[in-house]
């Protein structure tokens, strides 16, 4: 991997396919795959992740919202894409570029009538979201006949999946909660599909789920974070390779004596002498305050160097006393080495949160296209 002469995110394609066939090989032959590449596909890339991932064979796609979806298509993406949380004011623009809407409520399912009707459609796609203990979005047990109804009397629109979300699937002391949900997810779909004419395809596991809960694959899983490299567990994480690397370099080294301070608001004030370096990176960029004042870390010539201070807009300052380092020299602040789950837990957060923080300003550079 070649050496960046600015902050820099390396976006590694070969690790998506090994994450892809890793979490591909966790499931039946005959079971679709959904990637998940909403947030700009976790804050990376999300045209070149898309075509990549189609490349591959991924039989749907999701995004969160339409105009993701919109980007896509006008990028040339063919593969089927769900859109997880649509609102009617884009249903115009969801139904030219043929995407797929979640419907997740009576209200939003009527309002896509309207919309269907108007523009003439036949059979269109739509994903029923049933509610299973997430309570965020999604129909509840009450609405199973006015779905059906609905479905059966309006010929506009034809319903492709129902699916749902589990809370916890990650975590081992929820098992019986999520056993919960997937048994509550069988019987609501279920239910819906004897009401119609036709059973449409179930899905329910994420990343966690697809190792937790593989009883529970049904016709399709999805995955978002685990293709990015993260499993939320460690023991996922090492058959894992993190696609992001973010890098940046040494801009300035300063020779800080003691009692003087460093950045906004003299956040760091040192006891003793010490050597700093600046980094062109910020809170403008994704590093958040809260990774600053010795709480974050990033790696410089393979050892860790403290964020000190507050994290200004566009820079950071951290501690290189003990490191050998100069002036131009690259600095990692997460990859393979040092990863965004272990950079975001030193903040009490989660990878996530980084990943989908890196601003668009950020340069991407793609490798193991």
């Amino acid at each position: 991997m070649s050496k960046v002469g600015e902050t820099t995110l390396v976006l590694d394609l070969s690790a998506l396919e090994h994450n892809y066939n890793y979490l591909r090989s966790k499931i039946k032959p005959e079971t679709k795959f959904l990637g998940v590449v909403k947030a700009f596909a976790y804050g990376s890339d999300m045209i070149a992740i898309a075509k990549k991932l189609e490349q591959l064979g991924v039989d749907y796609l999701a995004v969160a919202y339409v105009s993701e979806g919109v980007l896509l298509r006008k990028a040339g993406i063919k593969t089927p894409i769900l859109v997880l949380h649509p609102l009617a004011s884009n249903f115009d623009d969801l139904i030219v570029h043929r995407l797929e809407p979640s419907i997740y409520s009576k209200n939003i399912l009527n309002q896509f009538l309207e919309a269907t009707k108007a523009t003439n459609q036949h059979d269109y796609p739509i994903h029923i979201k049933f509610n299973t203990g997430l309570n965020r979005l999604g129909f509840s047990e009450a609405d199973v006949d006015f779905i059906a109804k609905e479905t059966k009397r309006n010929r506009c629109i034809k319903i492709v999946s129902t699916f749902s979300h589990l809370a916890a699937s990650e975590d081992a002391n929820e098992c019986d909660f999520s056993l919960l949900q997937i048994n509550s997810f069988k019987n609501l779909s279920g239910a819906l599909s004897k009401k119609l004419d036709y059973a449409p395809m179930r899905h329910m596991l994420n990343t966690s789920g697809i190792i937790n809960y593989p009883e529970a694959q049904f016709e399709m899983v999805r995955s978002g974070i685990g293709l990015y490299g993260y499993g939320n567990h460690a023991k996922v994480d090492a058959q894992l390779k993190p696609v992001a690397t973010l890098k940046t370099i040494i801009s300035q080294i300063h020779q800080i004596d003691a009692q003087e301070s460093v950045g906004y608001n003299r956040a760091y004030k040192s006891n003793r002498p010490i050597k700093s370096a600046t980094l062109p990176i910020g809170h403008a960029d994704g590093i958040g305050r809260q990774y600053g004042k010795g709480k974050g870390f990033v790696v410089i010539n393979g050892e860790k160097a403290p964020i000190i201070g507050n994290v200004c807009m566009d820079m950071i300052m951290v501690d290189v006393t003990k490191i050998d380092c100069q002036e131009g020299d690259e600095v990692i602040v997460f990859g393979p080495n040092n990863s965004a789950e272990s950079f975001a837990s030193s903040a009490n957060t989660i990878s996530y949160e980084i990943l989908t923080a890196i601003s668009q300003r950020v340069k991407r550079v793609l490798i193991g296209a």
